[in-house]
């Protein structure tokens, strides 16, 4: 019983790279897409389906995220109202004459145009009011926008506003298959409701990151796989559990590796994230 355990710990040891070996768990395609779906294959092989977010649901982010600016602009306004009392424009002056008004102009401009593309970029996708909604911006791949994407679909939104209100843009989320706008077609990216589960697995990586000692792709791989353990068949855990601690710690002795019980593995594995 222990040599056939060792044997196939061995297997384990002599695959090229854990990602290979992941990848090759099921014969189906990286990413595919439904109608109001995209199902997108994870680090450990399990397939994971996000639901794409319909025009009722972008347009509810949307309108949040409206006010959210006009308050902004709002509270520049008000400041400037408040510093021409204290400091008042000489009869005839121009207001944009005045280098402090003119930089509350500026700033209730940048407040409002700069809203999506800054917090977008910061908050991974997201913003207050797709947060509130419940929606994040993935690339058709399922994964996290780059900046290039982020800023070109919101460098689009000039024709998608058109003719006024965002009509063309509505109307493109209507009557295309995924509810994308143009500027969603321009960066390569959607729209979909977000899953508790993988958000907050995305959320803690960077955390992880900072103090974990394990490279990046393996940390990834281990997160990924204790984020997704109960979805596993039981032996399909345990094979890429053991083929994880193989590579993370290759002094470990094959035999007591295969001898390990599916706690004890879990255990390693956490303990390796929380270093």
């Amino acid at each position: 019983m222990v040599s056939s355990g060792c044997d196939r710990s061995q297997a384990l040891l002599s695959e090229p790279t854990i990602t290979a070996k992941l990848a090759a768990s099921r014969s189906v395609p990286a990413h595919s897409v439904a109608t109001d779906e995209l199902t997108v294959r994870g680090l450990t092989g399990v397939d994971m389906t996000l639901t794409v977010a319909g025009p009722g649901t972008r347009s509810y982010a949307f309108v949040v995220d409206w006010h959210i600016r006009v308050l902004g602009v709002l509270a520049w306004v008000l400041l400037g109202a408040m510093l021409r009392q204290m400091f008042p424009v000489s009869a005839g002056g121009k207001l944009t004459s005045n280098p402090i008004m003119l930089a509350l102009m500026v700033g209730a401009g940048l407040t409002y145009f700069l809203y999506h593309p800054v917090l977008e970029l910061a908050m991974r996708g997201r913003t207050p009011g797709k947060r509130i909604a419940g929606v994040r911006i993935v690339t058709v791949e399922g994964e996290m926008p780059g900046a290039g994407a982020l800023l070109t679909r919101n460098l689009f939104r000039l024709i998608d506003s058109l003719p006024s209100f965002y009509l063309l843009g509505l109307v493109c989320c209507f009557v295309t298959r995924q509810s994308v706008r143009i500027g969603d077609m321009a960066g390569g990216t959607l729209l979909v409701l977000e899953a508790e589960d993988s958000a907050s697995s995305l959320g803690r990586l960077s955390a992880l990151l900072e103090r974990s000692s394990l490279p990046p792709e393996t940390l990834k791989l281990v997160q990924d796989l204790l984020a997704r353990w109960k979805a596993l068949q039981k032996p399909q855990r345990l094979i890429l559990a053991r083929t994880l601690l193989a590579r993370i710690e290759p002094q470990r002795d094959a035999a007591a590796l295969a001898a390990l019980d599916e706690a004890s593995l879990r255990a390693l594995l956490e303990n390796h994230v929380a270093r």
